[in-house]
Parts: C-alpha cells; structure tokens; sequence
C-alpha cells in the first residue's frame, strides 16, 4: 500500500451553499468523501489544517500550510501529500511549498471549480487524479493536478474563473497528464535550488504589487512604500515596461533596501529588457529584479521568500535572482504508473 495524507485548506472543493452563496465550511474526510474511487493500493490519512476560501488566505495560512507539509513528510512511511485548496491563490500557494521542498516524494495540490455537492461536481475526479499522482511519482517537487492535467508549480495560474480545466502556464506545456488510471509525465518541472526553511515565527515583510497602464504615475508605487513595504512587485506592460517616472520611484524603493521585482501583465513570455525610457532596460538597470515567466502572484511569493532568506540586501537581491532563474529540467518521456 502506498500512503497519502491529504491535507485540507477549504477552497470551493470544501464550500456549501450559505444562502446567498458558497463558502469553505466542509471538513477533511467530508472532501476526501467526494472522492467516490481511491486508485488501488493508496490509503489515505487527513490532516484538517483549516477551512477558508482562499482569496481569505494570508501568508501566515500559508507558512502553516509548509510547516504543516514538512512535518508529514517527516514521516518516512509517507509515500507522498495531497493538498486540498481553493483556485484562486492555490498557484501561490504551491509556488511557495515549491521552493522550500526538497524531498523526493511530491506534493500534490488540488482542489475544484465546483461546490463540494454539486451534481456535475469536478472534486471527485481531480481528487482522484491527485492521488495517483502523489503516490506514483518522485523527484518533480510540488504539482497541481486539475481537470486531467499535471502542472508544475511555477509558471502556472489560473487562466479560467469558472472553467474546469482552470489552471495553466501559459508560456510551457503541462509536465504530465492522468488518464485511464495512469500518470504520464513528460518532463521534470525547471525548479530553483530548494531554500531553507525560514523562521516560521519571524514577523513577515509586507509585500505589494503595483500596476502599469496608460496613465499610471507613481503614486500607488510609493503609497506601498509608505505602508512599510519591504518589497515590491511592479506588474508592466509588454516584456516589461513602464515610465521613466516608475524607473526614478523604483531607484528610490531600492535605495531605501526595498526589494523590487519587475513582471508584466502580459499571459505568455519572459520579461526582456529590450526597450528604454522607461522600459526595462532602465528598470533594470535601476535595480529591479526582472521575474522570467513568474506572474504576479508568483513574483510576490518570491520576493516574500527572498526577504525571509536573508537580512541583507545584497543577499535578498541574489536570492530572487536564484528564484526567477531556475535551472533547466532535464526531460523524460515515461509512464510512471
């Protein structure tokens, strides 16, 4: 037998209908219940962590959530994780338990576009497949598996508000696929060299993105300053491109030890430092860490870790470099299961 503990967080694959709509109130074996089938030779255990819709989570659900990982994965007799989360921050949450995971056995999230009892319901497929993944497979770190498809933590997001198929990287492929009661992977996900694990009980760094468009000033730049940010993530446009304004503010920002990050709000594509006058060539130059395929949600997640790394800004800076520049994955095309 192969052993899995699925641990819950809520999500809409935990939610019944409150009246006005659905909110995470099911507990763990309630969601592991809308698994009809478990794959053969899996048992599983659940650990019920908590039971909130995530667009509510905050980082400190989510250093809970690794602590909570690592501590199962103590257990030798584990073969592997399931996490059971809600969509709308799940691609933040794996990114996060992805740079810290350094063990051969994975960890698999999940969770559903669906309510727990709603009779064209996706959480009992996607709890299948979540299953069979995590008892199956090795050396890949953590993965979302939805709607038949295996992602890798990094790159991928939620690309869908209300499709089953609801996560993808829009710059790579899926690193795998369930079906027919197997799991194919066909290539190992780019992962960073794992970090430590950081003191889960240390005060946490305030981290804000801020948006380019037509129009933008940097006002809402430094108003997250003025909160206290010790980091920023400015979301630009193209390959990543803003304002000379936004090249001056982030100058500021990184001579005041903030940590800047650059993506772009654009789905596919690295950010490229191709243009000037305010485009990322200057904002690089002026200090911000340009963040490869990483979206937003992830940008943050990586600045947030690269401030929990070290208390020097020099070092923080090289830790996100590490972060947003993975090593290259070595490929494979074998059917695991």
């Amino acid at each position: 037998m192969r052993r899995v503990v699925v641990v819950t967080t809520g999500g809409t694959i935990a939610s019944r209908w409150q009246g006005a709509g659905y909110a995470a109130e099911a507990d763990g074996r309630d969601v592991l219940a809308a698994a009809a089938d478990i794959p053969h030779g899996v048992e599983t255990e659940v650990v019920d962590l908590f039971t909130v819709n995530s667009p509510r989570l905050t980082t400190t659900h989510q250093l809970t959530l690794l602590r909570a990982v690592h501590d199962v994965l103590a257990e030798p007799a584990v073969d592997g994780v399931v996490v059971t989360h809600g969509t709308d921050t799940l691609e933040e949450s794996a990114f996060l338990l992805d740079l810290y995971h350094r063990d051969r056995r994975p960890v698999v999230f999940t969770g559903a576009q669906r309510p727990l009892e709603a009779e064209d319901g996706d959480a009992a497929g996607n709890l299948y497949d979540a299953l069979l993944t995590a008892s199956s497979i090795e050396d890949a770190g953590t993965l979302a598996v939805f709607a038949g498809r295996v992602h890798a933590a990094r790159g991928t997001m939620k690309t869908q508000t209300v499709a089953a198929d609801a996560f993808a990287d829009p710059s790579h492929a899926p690193v795998g696929r369930v079906g027919f009661g197997r799991v194919e992977l066909l290539r190992r996900p780019d992962r960073s060299e794992p970090l430590d694990l950081p003191d889960l009980d240390a005060p946490l760094p305030r981290v804000d993105m801020v948006m380019h468009h037509t129009d933008a000033d940097p006002a809402l730049f430094d108003a997250a300053l003025d909160a206290g940010a010790r980091g920023v993530v400015l979301v630009a446009t193209g390959a990543g491109n803003a304002t000379p304004e936004f090249t001056r503010a982030v100058c500021r920002a990184v001579e005041r030890g903030v940590l800047v990050a650059l993506t772009t709000r654009v789905p596919a594509g690295p950010v490229t430092p191709i243009y000037t006058g305010g485009g990322a060539v200057d904002l690089i130059s002026a200090g911000a860490v340009p963040t490869g395929t990483l979206r937003a949600g992830q940008a943050r997640i990586a600045v947030l870790a690269a401030l929990m790394a070290s208390p020097g800004n020099a070092e923080r800076t090289d830790v996100l470099r590490r972060i947003t520049d993975p090593r290259p994955a070595a490929t494979t095309a074998a059917v695991l299961v």
